[in-house]
């Protein structure tokens, strides 16, 4: 008989047996049921989703916990089995905390805003809304039919208006802030305001006041101040996609990641978020979080807290100065040149018409004038991505200036250089090179036959002579040599101390101070696309920027007839952005009444839109109120739900989950937006995550032809452990799944073949959480055949009768409730800690002990091994809980609580030892004391035997599972 109609036959006899097509239909009646009862609804203390009975009243007065998971992003291809196991993790762990007596609050929305939809809209013309809204419906569809136990009224997505009002309303609270370092806080931007015109506060670089200051002057003044500001930055601009990128949008090489083009740094005005305000607080914070460490450390290292000193070089003849950070100002004698970004502003401003008399040939470039040399070089460096430029190439390469600058300890004149390797977006854009101590440095001197000067005594053979060295010393340990001048002498000192006197002396004379730096950089906001949230900004005739007041929010974007911005040739570098927005003059140009007194003007409205991170940086918040259309978030809701309490002192969401690869940006976004909402008085939590958890990635194999490129993965065949596709020979290797790569296996196939819950299992059962697994669907059968035996355990295949035996726990016997009661302490703990493969498989253990065990299985252990399953696979939970006489959903179910006297061993093995060799076994209560297993060690009769009248020295009793004998 074929192995299918065997399956069929076995079917007819079988009629009730736990199948695809049985699981299907239970999986289907069980959402429907959730969906109508509002199962997985969690009430709030007030506000428009507030208790409504005494039962969703008791469930405010429990503990809360608010479990979230990373924002998907709704793709057009749709979700592959890779993507649900953080979600079916969040899920599982919501449900065993309902279980376990909290009031959960778990959901989902949508990241919907970004470049994807608007590329798919570019190319076909269909509006990003259509194929964002029809892929949204195609994964609530997916993550449905898995089970999961979102509360779906406060599902949202990114782009929905009632959403995006609140973010733009946020842009226009940081807009109108300040930070007052003094207060270590932000602060409205009125405040500030108030300083200035009652004199408190100078206005700054002006000997003019306040009152004497026109409106653009006031504005300009302001814009130095406030959390957001536009300025000239310098930007990762592609000409081929007609767009400024994001650090990340760039590849390593210098293209773009979406469409492979070049990408150039330019300079372009651009609205910023100064989160460097916040640099300290972000670090000092991290402290309080529970976050995996490698995490901590990348947002650490990101930031870059680094003390030091700042140090003005006098340049030219009209007063100006290149200031530089240096972590090792003891070494400022041994500066021998300097070395500026090519986009730094004093370039243009110093540079002289022609080269010095006696500039060394290799400085010019080969370039007839220094102007020449440095648009060249310029135009090279910005073809270059940051990466690149930092990377540690082989060849150095720069261009001299020109000028010079003045050492101010040693009174020696340094040229100037412009090189790749400085970038203006770290420190302050300009270095002073201490070639004798530093291996990049002395890389450029070598290449460039500039001098160098050792001021740290070497503490190896090379001696001081640095033109016999192979490379640069540096060290934190040696002391300083060559460093005096007529007022200060370094020399024989150490690098600390060093570092404090020189420090002290150039703040005496006001050409240096002690400061703190910091690598991270204020966040570009802008982006030249269509598809993002409008800025709440329109200009004035005068150029300056306003808010909008909250009674015109949500601004929404208004049809536009190409979703393109300008692209242009990609290798033109000297092109700027023409938006899709700008491209409508009846949005853009607009007559209104802002409320500020000044009547109906006329103004311009902003034509860039906010980055994707926007609407991430603050979401959160949303699932907790989100049908609050008068205010953010309700400020009770907010402080239920997230706000301070024991152990979590900065307060934020008790769970999130989500890949690795948002360990600095997404989060640290959202960890500032937070901050400022903080001291605004907005929200009480400080922080929005207070733990946060990375699971792994499920892999799968792919395999590539002769070229390399992949196959498609279900049609591949293994003969003989090698591997074929249509005849001929394929490589396999372990990589991503996705469609790109032809090895996807979606949810929908595994669903079809054997169920929701068996899904869920297999994904939690691979193996820990936190670490990458490869998918085998071959392996999916066994979790399968796991529901299939508990099925089995209580409902008869052939009637759908069920067939526990309804018994007193008294009648049990013993060895059934220890394994009972094993498996509840075991699963408990392993669903607290998300060890959720360990805790299937004490279940798997516990089912296989009623298996062996054989007859009717008493009712209260049948009840005892749903409720422990439950968390993992709801659906047949709930079917078999029904059938074993319960009217009430197994959700919301008191979760076991194992009895100890069924957990502790009755008896455990003790290991005697003479001489550190095994001599005795003994079985002993897990509850004797050392005195007395010493005792019966020494009396067993393989012991006496074993010491044969030999005296002892010593006894090391470790109870109840050791005794370690020392004969004398």
């Amino acid at each position: 008989m074929s192995e299918t109609n065997s399956a069929a036959a076995s079917e007819v006899a079988a009629p009730h047996r736990y199948t695809a097509a049985l699981a299907a239909d239970i999986e289907a009646r069980w959402q429907d049921f959730w969906d109508a009862d509002g199962t997985y609804e969690a009430p709030n203390p007030s506000g428009d989703m507030a208790a409504r009975d005494e039962a969703e009243a008791a469930l405010v007065g429990r503990p809360k916990k608010f479990i979230m998971d990373m924002f998907p992003y709704p793709s057009g291809a749709g979700l592959h089995v890779g993507h649900p196991l953080g979600y079916i993790a969040t899920d599982v762990f919501a449900r065993f905390q309902r279980m376990t007596g909290h009031n959960v609050l778990h959901t989902l929305g949508f990241d919907a805003f970004g470049l994807p939809a608007e590329q798919y809209a570019v190319q076909t013309g269909t509006h990003p809304r259509v194929s964002t809204e029809a892929n949204i419906e195609n994964m609530k569809s997916q993550l449905r039919a898995l089970g999961l136990g979102h509360d779906k009224r406060r599902t949202f997505a990114t782009i929905d208006p009632e959403y995006y009002k609140w973010t733009q309303w946020i842009f226009v609270q940081i807009f109108n802030s300040w930070y007052d370092a003094d207060a270590a806080q932000a602060r409205p931007i009125a405040d500030l305001v108030a300083q200035f015109e009652s004199g408190e506060r100078a206005v700054p670089d002006s000997t003019r006041a306040w009152s004497e200051l026109d409106a653009a002057e006031r504005a300009e003044v302001l814009s130095q101040y406030r959390l957001a500001y536009a300025s000239d930055a310098p930007v990762n601009w592609c000409p081929g996609l007609g767009t400024v990128l994001a650090n990340e949008e760039v590849t390593a090489d210098g293209r773009s990641e979406r469409g492979n083009f070049p990408v150039f740094k330019s300079k372009l005005r651009q609205w910023n978020m100064r989160i460097t305000a916040y640099a300290d607080r972000l670090l000092d914070d991290l402290d309080a979080l529970d976050w995996p460490e490698a995490i901590k450390l990348q947002q650490r290292n990101w930031i870059g807290r680094s003390e030091g000193a700042r140090v003005s070089f006098p340049v030219g003849v009209e007063g100006d100065a290149i200031t530089v950070f240096t972590t090792r100002q003891d070494t400022l004698f041994g500066a021998t040149y300097m070395v500026l970004a090519p986009e730094h502003d004093l370039v243009d401003k110093v540079i002289p018409e022609t080269w010095p008399e006696g500039t060394h040939d290799v400085w010019t470039g080969g370039h007839a004038t220094p102007a020449e040399a440095i648009a060249k070089y310029r135009a090279f460096a910005a073809a270059k991505s940051d990466v690149e430029r930092q990377a540690d190439a082989k060849e150095k390469t720069g261009v001299f200036t020109g000028v010079y600058a003045t050492n101010p300890v040693s009174g020696e004149q340094v040229p100037v250089f412009i090189a790749d390797y400085v970038l203006m977006g770290y420190g302050t854009g300009a270095i002073m090179a201490v070639p004798a101590h530093d291996s990049r440095d002395f890389a450029f001197a070598r290449a460039f036959h500039l001098p160098m000067h050792c001021v740290v005594e070497p503490s190896d053979d090379r001696g001081t002579d640095t033109r016999t060295w192979d490379d640069a010393f540096s060290s934190y340990e040696a002391k300083l040599i060559n460093s005096s001048n007529e007022e200060i002498s370094l020399d024989g000192m150490d690098v600390e101390g060093a570092k404090a006197r020189i420090t002290g002396w150039l703040a005496t004379r006001g050409i240096g101070e002690g400061t703190v730096n910091f690598r991270l950089r204020d966040w570009l906001f802008s982006r030249q696309r269509y598809w993002g949230e409008p800025f709440p900004i329109v200009y004035d005739e005068d150029g300056v920027a306003h808010a909008l007041p909250e009674s015109m929010l949500p601004l929404e974007l208004p049809e536009v007839d190409d979703y393109s911005p300008r692209t242009f040739d990609p290798d033109d570098a000297n092109t700027s952005p023409e938006t899709p927005l700008s491209r409508n003059a009846e949005w853009v140009d607009v007559t209104l009444d802002l409320g500020d007194g000044a009547g109906p003007r006329t103004y311009r409205r902003e034509t860039n839109t906010m980055p994707n991170w926007a609407g991430s940086c603050w979401y959160e918040l949303r699932y907790l109120d989100p049908r609050n259309d008068r205010q953010l978030v309700d400020p009770a809701v907010e402080q239920y739900w997230m706000g301070p309490r024991e152990g979590q002192p900065t307060g934020g969401v008790d769970l999130y989950v989500g890949g690795a690869e948002h360990a600095v940006l997404h989060l640290l976004y959202a960890r500032f937006w937070s901050k400022i909402l903080f001291d605004l008085g907005h929200i009480s939590s400080a922080e929005p995550f207070h733990k946060l958890y990375n699971q792994g990635m499920i892999q799968a194999y792919v395999y590539r032809d002769s070229r390399g490129f992949p196959v498609p993965a279900t049609e591949v065949e293994e003969r003989d452990g090698k591997f074929f596709f249509e005849g001929e020979p394929v490589k396999r290797e372990l990589g991503k799944m996705g469609k790109s790569l032809k090895n996807a296996v979606t949810p929908d196939e595994i669903c079809d073949e054997y169920g929701a819950d068996t899904l869920r299992l297999y994904e939690m059962a691979m193996g820990p959480l936190d670490v990458s697994r490869p998918w085998d669907t071959r392996a999916v059968v066994g979790q399968y055949r796991l529901l299939q035996r508990m099925w089995r355990l209580i409902v008869d295949e052939s009637t759908g009768e069920v067939t526990v035996a309804d018994v007193a726990d008294g009648d049990i016997d013993e060895a059934t409730l220890r394994a009972l009661h094993k498996a509840i302490d075991g699963v408990r703990q392993d669903l607290d800690g998300m060890r959720f493969n360990t805790a299937i498989a004490k279940i798997t253990e516990l089912n296989n002990h009623l298996t062996k065990v054989g007859g009717a299985v008493p009712k209260s252990v049948a009840e005892g091994l749903v409720l422990l399953i439950a968390p993992l696979a709801p659906h047949i939970a709930e079917e078999l809980w029904r059938k074993l006489g319960h009217t009430d959903s197994v959700v919301h179910r008191d979760f076991p609580v194992a009895d100890p006297a069924y957990v502790v061993d009755e008896s455990v093995t003790c290991v005697v030892q003479i001489k550190g060799k095994v001599k005795a076994r003994l079985e002993v209560s897990p509850a004797i004391s050392d005195a007395e297993l010493e005792k019966v060690a020494l009396a067993d009769e393989k012991v006496v035997a074993a010491l044969d009248g030999a005296g002892i020295r010593k006894v090391i009793v470790r109870a109840p599972k050791l005794v370690n004998i020392v004969p004398a």
